[in-house]
């Protein structure tokens, strides 16, 4: 494995993250609490420190299951978790980024992590009038003040959202999250650069693209009704596979899985320092963390020209 500081935050964390939403219930199958343990224990094992879940993810489901796996050696992990949303049922919420209704959701948060505290807390893709909020972000540094939140991060919700990334400094925040995929590449005109100017740290989440960049799913293929991907336009999808297909044939070199191929893909961008690819078993998270032994050097270090 290998390891990035964090933006300005100081934490050193595997290239390889670990994403959560599947422990929440809403990509086909549920969890139970000694798959999610099996899994983490083997994250563990090969280097990966950073865990990134949601208030969200099933009534902060996905945050029981990982702080069930993870307290008996919690200083070892670091937990990102999200705030600014209210689960209901499958897919299925509303918003509360009140002060007070944020305040409510990081005690439970933390009790379902069962910590003391949380490493990285994320506004969670919320509009740009709902983040303009001096009393909210005056409370959550009060929270990292006390010592319950480390640092404060941005999960924005438009891969172009420069507002909340150009804001991030001076709410005190220290980490941008946002969509990144080689098929979603829209960060890299203005998020980035904002990014880099602050020295903030970038997690790219859905690095898979959904799963369509895993390599497992071909033109014509379809998902049950509970996963998440169900509801989206079949010509859409039909035609997103097909560009997988192309990109297969015309750029991943011979011999390499396609998932790790796409992973290291994102981790060559000078501005992130971790991908967060969701699993749903150990030989997935396995799979994962060895994209750490493909070229990840960044396009602007040294190495990079003698490629």
């Amino acid at each position: 494995m290998k390891y990035r500081t964090l933006g300005r935050t100081g934490l050193e964390v595997s290239v390889v993250g670990m994403g959560t939403w599947q422990f929440g219930g809403e990509w086909g199958k549920a969890f139970t609490q000694p798959e999610a343990d099996a899994m983490l224990e083997k994250a563990r094992a090969v280097g990966i420190n950073l865990i990134d879940t949601a208030e969200c993810y099933g009534d902060h489901t996905s945050e029981m299951l990982v702080g069930n796996a993870i307290q008996k050696d919690r200083g070892k992990w670091v937990v990102a978790t999200k705030f600014g949303h209210i689960f209901h049922s499958h897919m299925n919420r509303t918003q509360d980024f009140s002060p007070d209704g944020v305040r409510k959701q990081l005690e439970s948060s933390l009790r379902a992590l069962k910590t003391d505290y949380i490493d990285l807390y994320q506004f969670h893709s919320g509009s740009d009038e709902l983040f303009d909020q001096e009393p909210l972000w005056a409370m959550l540094n009060e929270q990292v003040e006390a010592g319950r939140i480390r640092h404060l991060g941005i999960s924005i919700g438009s891969n172009e959202n420069v507002h909340q990334t150009d804001a991030a400094t001076a709410v005190n925040a220290s980490a941008i999250q946002v969509i990144y995929n080689r098929l979603a590449r829209e960060p890299e005109a203005r998020v980035y650069p904002s990014c880099r100017r602050q020295n903030l740290g970038v997690l790219a989440r859905v690095p898979l693209a959904s799963g369509f960049l895993s390599g497992k799913y071909k033109p014509g293929a379809a998902f049950p009704a509970d996963d998440v991907r169900s509801g989206r336009d079949p010509e859409q999808t039909r035609q997103r596979l097909e560009e997988v297909a192309k990109i297969r044939r015309e750029e991943v070199p011979q011999g390499v899985e396609m998932a790790a191929w796409a992973l290291a893909w994102c981790l060559r961008h000078p501005a992130v320092t971790c991908v967060i690819p969701g699993c749903k078993s150990v030989e997935q998270v396995a799979s994962n963390a060895a994209t750490a032994d493909l070229d990840t050097v960044r396009d602007d270090h040294p190495q990079a020209a003698g490629r």
